[in-house]
């Protein structure tokens, strides 16, 4: 995650990697554009995002992630004018662009997310799809704590395919984060309490 301030008339480029240091840092830099992965990092949900984005009021974020569900994008349009998103799979053109409505403090939104918004209905309980065997054994390694090369590691297999199993479990549950796909699955009985310790 990398933070934009403005002090002095001088950029500053900083950096954090957990929610605890996110915040130090905009506490410093009230105004400063922060760049993003929210589904790589340790923020919950959607809900504790806009919390942090209103304590922050001068700061404008952008989101740029791989894919968010659109329940995610739905609360976090609709609730603050502060955020921007773009997919990683955007053009350069428009990763450009939502950058400079980042920086300009503009809110900016990537085509694709703007048509998952216009075409799909609100969906307030979606029911997960099952998982596969496979992925039900990935999801209990990530409610046990373990990292990405951790999984990989222990499964023999690559980082690329434990990331593509990351994501179809996070679709299917309909979740964004681990922690909301950790959530999802022990409620749908798919890992037991004494799993969880994300």
């Amino acid at each position: 995650m990398r933070i934009l301030a403005k002090d002095s008339g001088c950029d500053e480029q900083l950096r954090a990697t957990t929610k605890t240091e996110l915040i130090h840092q905009l506490t410093g830099h009230p105004e400063a554009v922060v760049l993003i992965d929210f589904t790589q990092f340790d923020i919950a949900d959607a809900d504790q995002l806009l919390i942090i984005v209103q304590r922050f009021p001068r700061s404008h974020w952008l989101l740029f992630s791989d894919d968010l569900t659109e329940s995610f994008l739905r609360t976090v349009v609709f609730q603050s004018h502060n955020i921007s998103i773009i997919f990683k799979d955007a053009s350069l053109g428009e990763i450009r662009e939502a950058l400079h409505y980042a920086i300009s403090h503009r809110r900016f939104l990537c085509q694709r997310v703007s048509d998952i918004l216009l075409s799909a209905s609100p969906q307030d309980d979606i029911t997960p799809q099952l998982l596969t065997a496979t992925e039900i054994e990935i999801v209990r390694a990530i409610a046990l704590g373990k990292t990405t090369r951790e999984i990989a590691d222990e499964r023999f297999s690559s980082i690329h395919t434990i990331t593509t199993h990351r994501k179809n479990i996070f679709r299917k549950l309909n979740a964004n984060t681990a922690i909301e796909a950790v959530r999802k699955a022990r409620r749908a009985g798919l890992i037991d309490v004494e799993d969880y310790s994300v």
